[in-house]
């Protein structure tokens, strides 16, 4: 019997059914998670001693960093937005998509000549990182919470910086992929002490899961 939980923080929606799929298929089961009903936060594999429980994707890196988790999953532009200091173990594969510089057409010239442009987004750090260290281009960054699609379309900005998964959304308003900034997919961070106080299990853990994917 293992000392102490091995707590998971697992971004809620699509990547926590995913996640709880793959650790059906290496023996790990959280019934009480599939009630929709259930008010509780916490929940436990007492066989496997485990603990599991469900987080806003922002929220995961930081219950990881500061070790009110062990292990987290959340998509890797949550990991690249938020910046904490984690490790990032496996990649998961499931929740592929890419992270993007979207407009109309006519401001592909814009970025191809560097000008000064205004970018709105949901992702300022990546958008930043992305324009002043890789495209080293000078760039007015707006933060937006809802449908960046529309910055353009109204005028806010010149273009976005947004995941695309199929282009849809963007076709439909009259949008298109400009550049591409990097593939995304659900990714597996863990505790920079867990990873040294516990790491026969995680690595077993992080074994087990591979032969999975």
């Amino acid at each position: 019997m293992e000392d102490r939980y091995l707590t998971f923080a697992l971004g809620k929606g699509r990547l926590a059914n995913k996640t709880m799929e793959l650790l059906e298929e290496i023996g790990i089961h959280c019934e009480e998670m599939k009630d929709k009903d259930t008010r509780k936060l916490i929940f436990a594999d007492e066989k496997h001693k485990m603990r599991f429980f469900l987080a806003k994707g922002p929220d995961v890196p930081t219950y990881v960093e500061y070790g009110a988790a062990d292990i987290g999953v959340v998509g890797k532009d949550t990991i690249m937005e938020e910046g904490r200091r984690v490790y990032e173990v496996l990649d998961l594969g499931f929740g592929k998509c890419r992270m993007c510089v979207c407009g109309p057409e006519t401001s592909r010239e814009l970025l191809e000549h560097h000008e000064m442009i205004r970018v709105a987004t949901k992702y300022p750090h990546i958008a930043k990182d992305y324009f002043y260290n890789h495209k080293h281009q000078t760039v007015d960054i707006i933060k937006l919470n809802g449908s960046v699609e529309l910055g353009p379309i109204v005028e806010l900005s010149d273009v976005i910086v947004d995941i695309v998964e199929t282009g849809g959304t963007l076709k439909e308003n009259g949008l298109t992929v400009l550049e591409e900034i990097c593939p995304l997919s659900a990714r597996m961070i863990v505790n920079q002490v867990s990873m040294q106080m516990q790491t026969e299990r995680i690595r077993e853990l992080i074994g087990a899961i591979k032969k999975r994917l």
